[in-house]
């Protein structure tokens, strides 16, 4: 089943139903340990409405709301390269060889729920950027209490010259106002999510595809269990939280994103993220 935030309350899809939940509390209700079986026991109760599929296409809100986001770094082979790469002229290549290989994972702070967007919302990149790249990710979403309950999928927007140029800069590459994308909802499934599931980019610019890419979330080296427990470790969250898990496609060095351009982000089961590339006006 999956879950979507709309203006007009909670949607519930269900093996191709819709059902308006009389859960109005975003929060609350996805922060549940066992939240597969509550939902499936609460769309017994209530009338299909068929309508409410319109919210779909207008309506729809990001499936975040007092959460962090969380991101996790260098967990594909791919990644691992690619960050090698961009930092070998500043001497930072060797730290991303060394994490892929590590014990202890990457994870860091990407965004709060306010510099988050949703489903057809803007994504930024820095004016001061010159190589900006979109990073779709699988998503997860787990519980107060560390239980992954749900899947989403999640861009996470890098400025890949200011990483590259010092690997202290990545907050600054990182984390900035609409850096991070989720959505389009929460997919709640009775078991974790299968492993052979394909992640699929598309980047279009007027029109016309510029790039395009997929790969098995299989390909991730660490277990979502493993990611979920070191971002545990010390740190707390009252609503749950959101945790990016890295990224496998990477768009050549030669690309960099332009405004205008149109970022998809498909994740078999939980559907596509769609958002346009802009940047924060001047002031």
């Amino acid at each position: 089943m999956r879950l979507f935030n709309t203006r007009e309350g909670i949607l519930i899809e269900a093996d191709g139903r819709y059902y308006i939940s009389k859960n109005t509390d975003w929060d609350s209700y996805i922060n549940r340990d066992e939240l597969f079986a509550l939902v499936s026991e609460e769309i017994g109760k209530l009338e299909t409405n068929a309508s409410a599929a319109g919210l779909l296409d207008d309506g729809l809100l990001a499936p975040i709301s007092k959460q962090e986001v969380w991101a996790s770094g260098v967990t594909y082979m791919k990644s691992r390269e690619a960050r090698m790469e961009e930092s070998k002229d500043a001497g930072g290549g060797d730290f991303y060889a060394r994490v892929y290989d590590a014990d202890r994972p990457e994870i860091f702070f990407k965004a709060t729920a306010a510099r988050t967007v949703g489903p057809g919302d803007n994504v930024l990149i820095r004016r001061d950027s010159q190589w900006n790249v979109p990073e779709p990710e699988l998503t997860l979403f787990a519980t107060s209490s560390g239980r992954i309950v749900g899947y989403t999928c999640g861009n996470d927007m890098s400025s890949r010259d200011i990483e590259g140029e010092n690997p202290l800069y990545l907050p600054q590459a990182k984390s900035y106002d609409g850096a991070a994308a989720i959505g389009p909802g929460l997919y709640v499934p009775a078991q974790p999510i299968d492993p052979d599931a394909m992640i699929h980019l598309e980047i279009a610019r007027n029109g016309e595809t510029v790039f395009s890419g997929s790969i098995s979330i299989n390909r991730m080296k660490r277990s979502h269990t493993e990611l979920i427990g070191y971002l545990f470790r010390e740190t707390s969250f009252a609503h749950g939280v959101f945790l990016m898990t890295g990224t496998g496609l990477v768009p050549p060095n030669d690309f960099t994103l332009a405004t205008g351009d149109i970022v998809s982000i498909t994740i078999e089961n939980i559907g596509t993220l769609i958002n346009t590339v802009t940047q924060k006006p001047i002031n």
